[in-house]
C-alpha cells in the first residue's frame, strides 16, 4: 500500500525527477489509483500534481489523469481563482480541445477576483 496519493501515482506512472524504483505489486491496477484520486482531498491532489508535474508542462502523469485531478480539486474548491488559473494553464498546454474550458476558468477567476477587490 502507498502512504500517499503522490506515492501511488509515482509508483504507477513514474517520476521524471527521481530515479526509477521497482514497482510494488500491491495495487497496480490503474482503477485503484483512480479510486484513490476520486476520493482524495484537494490538498492531496494538488500535492501530487505539484510534486510530479512542477512545471505543469513536464512530468509523466498522463494528460487525462491531470485533467481529472484538476477537475476533482476544483469541485472541492469552486471559488479558488488561483487553482482555476492553474487548471486553465494545464488545459491550454495540453489542448486545444479544452481551450474553451480554459478560457471559462480564467473568466471565472477574473470575476471572483474582481468581486473580492474593494
Amino acid at each position: 500500500m502507498h502512504s500517499s496519493l503522490t506515492d501511488h501515482a509515482r509508483c504507477l506512472y513514474g517520476d521524471e525527477y527521481r530515479a526509477a524504483s521497482p514497482r510494488c505489486s500491491a495495487d497496480h491496477d490503474e482503477r485503484y489509483f483512480i479510486e484513490k484520486l476520486t476520493f482524495a482531498d484537494a490538498e492531496s491532489i494538488l500535492a501530487m500534481l505539484h510534486e510530479l508535474c512542477p512545471q505543469i508542462v513536464d512530468g509523466l502523469l498522463p494528460v487525462w489523469v491531470r485533467n481529472l485531478a484538476y477537475r476533482l480539486a476544483l469541485l472541492q474548491r469552486p471559488d479558488d481563482p488561483v487553482l482555476m488559473r492553474e487548471a486553465a494553464q494545464n488545459l491550454w498546454l495540453h489542448g486545444p480541445d479544452w481551450d474553451g474550458i480554459a478560457a471559462e476558468l480564467t473568466n471565472r477567476a477574473d470575476a471572483l477576483e474582481t468581486r473580492s477587490t474593494p
